[in-house]
């Protein structure tokens, strides 16, 4: 056992893995799965777009927050605002999901300099998404823990990764918005 890992930390690690491979996979096969394919005869969510975007925004207006509660001393407030972050991200994940087995994928019409970079945001945006997945729940369980010292330490390195996904996923959204059908 790691002496660095106390029983609040190990408690979490197998769920922290679990989902941390699970999340990218369910969401990559799903976003896959057209209902339509399977007769069920469903209109597209073409609204969820805007609102998914919108509740990505709200994120990184949390995350800012919960960096000057913190830095304010007010642990608690900190707390529940990344508690939100955490709850938003999950929403987000749930409406993106439900938009793309619902809809066609959206292709991007900007031509030139833009289409390279919309899809250097793009890219990043969804490989960051990735990686940030093991980061919050790590850090999450960290402060869970009460360690205060390790979950600083890391936190110092996810907020502003966690960051850069909800914004470009604004900036994605923005980009691309005006080519939905």
């Amino acid at each position: 056992m790691n002496q660095d890992l106390n029983t609040v930390e190990l408690k979490y690690r197998k769920w922290i893995i679990i989902l941390s491979i699970a999340i990218p996979l369910v969401v990559a096969l799903l976003f896959g799965i057209k209902l339509k394919d399977f007769g069920f005869d469903v209109e597209p969510l073409t609204f969820l777009p805007p609102i998914y975007a919108s509740i990505n925004g709200f994120t990184a207006v949390l995350l800012i927050a919960a960096v000057i509660a913190i830095k304010k001393g007010k642990r608690k407030l900190h707390g529940n605002l990344m508690k939100t972050a955490i709850g938003c991200s999950v929403l987000f994940l749930g409406m993106y999901v439900a938009y793309h087995m619902t809809a066609d994928s959206t292709k991007f019409g900007g031509e030139g300099i833009i289409s390279y970079v919309y899809y250097f945001i793009l890219f990043t945006h969804i490989v960051l998404s990735i990686i940030i997945i093991p980061l919050v729940l790590i850090t999450f369980v960290r402060a869970l823990a009460q360690r205060f010292d390790k979950h600083k330490k890391l936190a110092r390195i996810t907020f502003p990764l966690w960051l850069y996904v909800a914004i470009t996923g604004v900036i994605v959204y923005l980009m691309i918005s005006p080519y939905y059908v």
